[in-house]
């Protein structure tokens, strides 16, 4: 006699759960305080009333066909892990240890996904990550572009769109070491400095394009000509983009479902994120559109990205921090436009609000290593800037930023906004501002710090028109203010004072 058999005679039935939630709820998530909460799932039982408990709320669930919703009203931060449960009269779902807090999304290429064992020191930071109060959902990507000819079993799992795997994990040295290390010390330096639960939700991929990060309904409205596999011929797909795609899929292949096809790591790795109330993102990408020396193209990619994002998840207010691009010292193509890029990074921040940029022209590669090794520091800034802009925490997020300057003879004297205490890191004398008369060509001039200002002479100048700094791959910066933060890259400017545009604070 067979199992089911024995089932049907002694009337024990096996029972079949009615009631699911969504895969993006698990054990030790977090959810965000002081914001509605929508709870998702579905049921074979769409009949039944979902009643959908959580922290002394009880929330009948909507349900449409086979999936379900319902809405939890904002909460404060709680700390004490409770049960989520969605239950209906022929079963239920739940999980375990959930707490509310504050959670961030965390995106971008390769230096995002770059993960805390990878990182110097690694071994002792993981020994020590454990903290009850930071979790996070790690996107383990199954798919990476590195190998030159993807086999059948990968190319049917980009096409089948099963290009993450992932779970919400509270932080401890059995499951931090393959989470990404910005977002390491983002989370846990913002946990520490706001005493409530933090989570941060992961999903990059090293080379990835801005294009592949924007969902499919703005891509049919902004970008034509992108489309199916056309978008590896456009002039959005930068050269190594094209190359790794055609490396990956070989000739005649199907570049629609490739990793970096317009909105396919959006559609993969953050979709099914929308609606999910979050604080804000940390953005560290642009090593593979910077390529293209067109900022006007890569300002538009760069806020449909932030707006886009903004709208799919209901927050049109939401921060979003971005890492400006560090130095490398290459002197090749790939890397010969990251000034200009970090000009497009610097411009968005102040064209859109709530929107920051953290310098690291400083925490570079002094070789040609697309992925330089401090890690800790840029998560930290991100962390500094988080605290300070969305927070509203006293706290040293900005190095010095130029303001404007004024000429007397030969002599230029820059005047900086956040340069208390304006140093040098090595005692010498600022090194990386250029100067340049009406023609426009750029010579390095000499610098010498007078009080919270800079003051500039060139050789051979007599009337210097334009002024800029740290405008090169590769440098050496050494203009600090009294919190060690470095001076922001300016581009080319006539002396005109920058205006610091308004924030809007969460908190």
């Amino acid at each position: 006699m067979n199992r089911f058999s024995l089932y049907i005679l002694t009337g024990m039935l096996p029972a079949f759960a009615a009631v699911e939630l969504d895969a993006i709820y698990g054990d030790g998530m977090v959810l965000q305080r002081g914001r509605e909460i929508t709870v998702r799932g579905t049921t074979d039982a769409p009949g039944e009333a979902i009643m959908v408990k959580f922290n002394g709320q009880s929330v009948k669930a909507e349900v449409k066909g086979k999936k379900w919703q319902a809405v939890l009203q904002p909460m404060e931060a709680n700390a004490t892990g409770q049960e989520l449960v969605a239950e209906q009269k022929s079963g239920s779902a739940s999980v375990q240890n959930v707490v509310v807090g504050e959670v961030w999304i965390a995106s971008g290429q390769s230096n995002m996904l770059w993960r805390l064992n990878q990182t110097p020191g690694n071994q002792q930071t993981i020994a020590q990550s454990a903290n009850e109060h930071f979790r996070f959902y790690h996107s383990e990507p199954q798919v990476h572009t590195a190998p030159p000819r993807y086999n059948a079993d990968l190319l049917k799992r980009v096409q089948e769109k099963r290009m993450y795997e992932g779970k919400w994990a509270v932080s401890a040295p059995a499951a931090t070491p393959r989470m990404t290390a910005v977002g390491y010390y983002f989370g846990q330096s913002l946990q520490k400095a706001l005493g409530v639960p933090v989570g941060v939700i992961h999903a990059s991929l090293g080379g990835s394009n801005m294009l592949a990060w924007i969902p499919r309904d703005v891509v049919r409205r902004e970008y034509p000509g992108c489309q199916g596999g056309d978008w590896v011929k456009s002039r959005y797909a930068s050269a190594w983009v094209r190359g790794r795609a055609q490396q990956n899929v070989g000739p005649g292949g199907d570049f629609s479902r490739h990793p970096y096809a317009p909105s396919y790591l959006y559609e993969t790795g953050l979709e099914k994120w929308e609606g999910f109330p979050v604080a804000g993102t940390i953005w560290y990408q642009g090593e593979s559109d910077a390529e293209i020396l067109d900022n006007e193209q890569n300002k538009k990619l760069l806020k449909d990205v932030i707006t886009s994002w903004r709208d799919s998840l209901n927050n049109p207010d939401m921060a979003f921090i971005q890492v400006q691009l560090p130095r490398i010292n290459d002197k090749g193509a790939l890397r010969a436009y990251w000034p200009e890029f970090r000009q497009v990074q610097a411009e968005v921040a102040e064209e859109l609000p709530n929107v920051g940029c953290v310098v690291t022209l400083d925490l570079g590669s002094t070789n040609s290593d697309v992925h330089p090794p401090r890690k800790v520091e840029v998560g930290e800034r991100l962390a500094a800037t988080a605290l300070k802009e969305v927070y509203g925490k006293d706290v040293a997020a900005y190095g010095p930023v130029v303001s404007g300057f004024r000429t007397k003879g030969g002599k230029v004297t820059v005047s900086f906004r956040n340069a208390q205490g304006l140093r040098t890191t090595d005692g010498a004398d600022p090194v990386g501002f250029e100067l340049a008369g009406n023609d426009k060509k750029f010579v390095p001039a000499e610098a010498e710090i007078q009080d919270e200002k800079v003051v500039l002479t060139a050789q051979g100048l007599k009337a210097p028109k334009f002024m800029r700094y740290g405008w090169a791959v590769f440098i050496n910066p050494n203009l600090v203010n009294e919190a060690g933060l470095p001076t922001a890259p300016c581009a080319a400017t006539d002396g005109k004072v920058a205006k610091k545009k308004s924030r809007r604070k969460r908190r």
